[in-house]
């Protein structure tokens, strides 16, 4: 009964909202998309949550670079550690306050214009927000980090983006320079890993899995959580151009741009190269020269996807890459 009660007032105020000409594009600006990743960031950051709102973004007609994420990142302090990175999970999060106190202790960067769905200003909205649990949610002054939860990385690897959860990175991992071991499957890399052949100080590399090459960019949890259960999960990074859960731990890079079934620099990548990934600076990098990887993806053949009928064929021939947000172009 409480579930069609909910029902009917949604219903409610959308035509409410309609009535005064309050639609999507109203609520979605480019000021209200920088308050979501700033409380994001201050969440200890979400690698999918790149991924829709960049998406969201693109048809709300909004320009905003994965590079902008950086420059918000760099201003919003990590005030809250949830597992896997921490100890605390959702609920406790809701007893200390919920968003609302987050919102609240990091008010002094929030846009506080931004129109709002209740037509409140988000001042009034906040006001009697709290904070109930300070070691749940640390006070600005005392964040896990000075800087946001989530790193986007840019090289000759990923020149339009990946991305990584670096709240969740441990210290040892933050700089790391590996051999490459190069999967065109998730379940060659699980295969690999639970084999046994996987070696601390390596980087493994899981390509063809992202929007167009999986169809689909799936969630790479297995190979993650296998390397953590062996106790390689801050020995051994892990780059790819699908996408992780939430769950995800340790230096798994994802959503690497463009992907492999696009002609991306990870589609050139061997056995045995060398990977560069330096997540302050903000870079990933494969020690090969441009003549070299432009020469090795020139031999390659075109990609072939194995769906070749319906809509996914559809979706595979038409999708971007994930640095753009997985989107159709117009």
């Amino acid at each position: 009964a409480r579930g069609v009660g909910l029902a009917r007032d949604t219903g409610r105020q959308v035509m409410e909202l309609l009535s005064r000409g309050v639609n999507p594009r109203v609520i979605i600006t480019r000021e209200a998309m920088q308050n979501a990743f700033m409380v994001d960031m201050a969440l200890g950051g979400s690698t999918n949550s790149v991924l829709h709102l960049i998406a969201i973004a693109y048809e709300a007609g909004i320009d905003f670079p994965l590079s902008a994420i950086n420059e918000i990142s760099a201003k919003t302090p990590h005030l809250t550690k949830l597992s896997p990175a921490g100890d605390y999970r959702i609920e406790d999060l809701d007893l200390a306050g919920g968003i609302p106190a987050v919102m609240k202790e990091i008010n002094t960067l929030l846009n506080m214009g931004v129109k709002r769905v209740s037509g409140k200003p988000l001042t009034e909205e906040l006001a009697g927000a709290e904070v109930r649990d300070k070691d749940v949610i640390r006070p600005f002054s005392q964040p896990h980090s000075p800087t946001g939860g989530l790193a986007m990385l840019f090289g000759n690897l990923a020149p339009e983006g990946a991305v990584v959860k670096s709240a969740a990175v441990s210290s040892g991992m933050l700089s790391h320079k590996g051999v490459a071991r190069v999967f065109n499957s998730e379940e060659e890399a699980t295969e690999a890993i639970l084999s046994g052949s996987i070696n601390p100080g390596e980087v493994v590399v899981i390509r063809y899995e992202g929007p167009k090459g999986g169809p689909g960019m799936r969630e790479m949890l297995g190979p993650t959580s296998l390397l953590s259960g062996m106790g390689l999960g801050d020995k051994v990074a892990l780059i790819t151009d699908g996408r992780f859960s939430g769950a995800t731990k340790g230096a798994a890079i994802g959503h690497i741009s463009p992907e492999a079934a696009s002609g991306g620099p990870l589609a050139a990548i061997k056995e045995g190269d060398t990977i560069v990934i330096d997540i302050p600076e903000h870079r990933i990098d494969v020690d090969l020269s441009d003549e070299e990887i432009k020469g090795r993806l020139s031999q390659l053949p075109e990609f072939e996807s194995n769906i070749k009928t319906g809509y996914l064929f559809r979706y595979a021939e038409r999708v971007t890459s994930a640095g753009r947000g997985a989107v159709f172009e117009k």
